[in-house]
């Protein structure tokens, strides 16, 4: 058997980083975990409840997530005293299924890290209350997580990512560029104005009624418009892009909504049927409406990418694009990416798909990243609070505007 002391007495002429990234591919079990660090992360920034421990080599010693989706798909929407609730409810079993599933004791935790900021007010008081009767009970650093910056560095528990790089944050809550010069320095690039596209999707599957459907009732709305159109024909709607004429980074979904809004009404009439039945080309609608999606992201993050590699933040030895939050989990979103990352010569990384949408394991590893660089470390929990609403990193979006630059045509 291999142990840590017999692999590092291999001669190799490999660098460091790629040492570093083969030893990530072994758990090692030296008998006391206590030797590792190891940190507790707690997620309940919307509607899951979700930990997990991990430790500083990327292993995942332990999660457990419970999901609210079938309970806010019946309401048609996530209805914050609900999901506040079912936090409650949940919460400690939660961590104890972590605890027990990775052996790991309270005490041998080196951190407890939380999401603080941004989400749900009701569901960030849930997790920061509890974890921070853990940290008092047995006496251990917290670190509180931006959602948004969990997101980013997901990627680098599976690939040894350095920086800095481009990041695509898109989510129910969220869409966003940012360069990720480091483990908390983001320069942002551009962000949403109004609706983010998972919000727009999850609109879209109720105004379809895709949950009286068998086949979509228990999918999100965003899973729901994913699958169902496979079946349809993009080309059968022409909704017009958004920003079309703004040459910046910034997204707006929030028109798009209403043009889908309004075709699905114009259809109702010429159908005959009421609101709330399953229209025969819903499927047309769920494509096209994904691909001006698709096409939306894939535009701004093409001028992003120019953008990064005119001012020196991606070079031709390091341009690497990283998507990830819950949309980037849509494969037809990603294929365009792809289209985009090959046209501009960038490499596309994406978290696994269970790494994308919310999960307790992004933000155990998001304390593990900023326990190594000394960041955000408390050690006295006085004063700690919650942020419904708070952005990220230093916002360099006027410059973008400020460049104009124009983005060749790409076939999507």
């Amino acid at each position: 058997m291999l142990t840590l002391n017999k692999i590092l007495e291999i001669p190799c002429r490999l660098p460091k980083w790629k040492i570093h990234g083969f030893l990530r591919g072994f758990t090692f079990h030296s008998g006391k975990q206590s030797l590792h660090k190891l940190v507790l992360g707690i997620e309940t920034s919307c509607d899951d409840t979700a930990a997990a421990v991990v430790d500083e080599a990327g292993n995942i010693l332990g999660e457990a997530l419970h999901s609210q989706t079938e309970v806010h798909l019946k309401t048609g929407g996530i209805i914050p005293s609900v999901a506040q609730r079912l936090h409650r409810e949940n919460i400690e079993q939660i961590v104890k299924e972590t605890l027990s599933a990775s052996g790991i004791t309270p005490k041998e935790l080196s951190a407890i890290a939380t999401t603080v900021k941004p989400g749900l007010a009701l569901s960030l008081g849930v997790g920061l209350e509890y974890s921070l009767q853990l940290v008092k009970q047995y006496k251990k650093p917290f670190i509180p997580i931006h959602h948004m910056e969990a997101h980013a560095l997901t990627i680098r528990i599976t690939n040894k990512v350095e920086f800095p790089f481009l990041v695509l944050l898109v989510s129910g809550g969220h869409c966003l560029l940012a360069v990720v010069q480091g483990v908390s320095d983001f320069l942002l690039l551009g962000k949403s104005l109004d609706i983010a596209p998972g919000d727009l999707l999850d609109k879209v599957a109720r105004r379809l009624s895709l949950v009286k459907h068998p086949t979509y009732s228990t999918m999100s709305g965003g899973k729901a418009i994913e699958h169902l159109a496979k079946q349809g024909n993009r080309l059968h709607f022409d909704f017009r892009h958004p920003l079309h004429y703004c040459r910046n980074c910034d997204f707006s979904f929030a028109g798009l909504q209403s043009a889908v809004d309004r075709i699905i009404t114009q259809k109702e009439k010429e159908e005959g049927i009421e609101k709330g039945q399953i229209l025969s080309c819903a499927a047309d609608i769920a494509a096209a409406v994904q691909h001006t999606v698709a096409s939306h992201i894939a535009k701004r993050t093409h001028r992003a990418i120019l953008f990064c590699q005119q001012r020196g933040f991606l070079t031709p030895s390091n341009a690497i694009l990283v998507a990830s939050g819950g949309v980037a989990s849509n494969l037809y979103i990603r294929r365009t990416l792809e289209i985009i990352t090959k046209a501009t010569n960038c490499i596309l990384l994406c978290p696994p798909l269970k790494f994308c949408t919310d999960n307790g394991i992004m933000i155990a590893w998001n304390g593990i990243e900023r326990l190594y660089a000394g960041l955000g470390i408390l050690h006295n929990v006085d004063g700690v609070r919650y942020e419904p609403k708070c952005p990220l990193g230093v916002d360099i979006s006027k410059q973008v505007g400020e460049a104009a630059i124009k983005v060749p045509s790409v076939k999507i």
